[in-house]
């Protein structure tokens, strides 16, 4: 993605992000003919890296400054099986920013059924100090822009809870 395709201040955000449509492949499918634990992760990975092509943080993102961002958390929510032939659909929010962390929050759906939620922390690298560092100035209102729109959605509840079950 180059800076022309990049969210603009002016520009409406969409708000949450819809990435585009996922079909599952054969190969994800378990002996019960429902999508496997790492298949989840992998089209939630896909949902995310359309929302960082559209922050303009991903592999052209790399190829123009020699920083990317790098994956340091997940936290993922099997809420529902998802069966062969379905088709998924994917919101994020961006739910929070600094210098040089973002965090997002991405929900799967096999239509209007919620399928996974995963939330994610990611690191700004600039690969050639071999380094964290801050996003860039364009990036950083970028982002700004972003997450002043998404700060106005409803915020789902278990947004920074970790794993647990109640203690009996």
């Amino acid at each position: 993605m180059t800076d022309e395709n990049s969210p603009r201040t002016s520009a409406p955000v969409p708000a949450p992000f819809v990435g585009p449509a996922i079909a599952v492949r054969e190969e994800w499918l378990d002996y019960n003919d429902h999508v496997t634990d790492s298949a989840y992760a992998v089209m939630c990975t896909a949902a995310n890296e359309a929302f960082l092509e559209y922050l303009g943080v991903s592999a052209d993102y790399l190829t123009r400054t020699g920083c990317t961002t790098y994956t340091v958390e997940a936290h993922l929510r099997y809420l529902a099986e998802v069966a062969g032939g379905a088709t998924i659909t994917s919101q994020t929010l961006l739910v929070d920013v600094d210098a040089k962390r973002l965090r997002i929050h991405t929900t799967l759906f096999d239509g209007a059924t919620q399928v996974l939620t995963g939330e994610y922390l990611y690191l700004h690298m600039d690969q050639n100090a071999g380094k964290v560092s801050p996003f860039p100035q364009d990036r950083a209102e970028v982002l700004a822009t972003v997450k002043a729109a998404h700060a106005a959605l409803d915020q789902p509840a278990h947004i920074g809870r970790g794993v647990g079950a109640p203690r009996v």
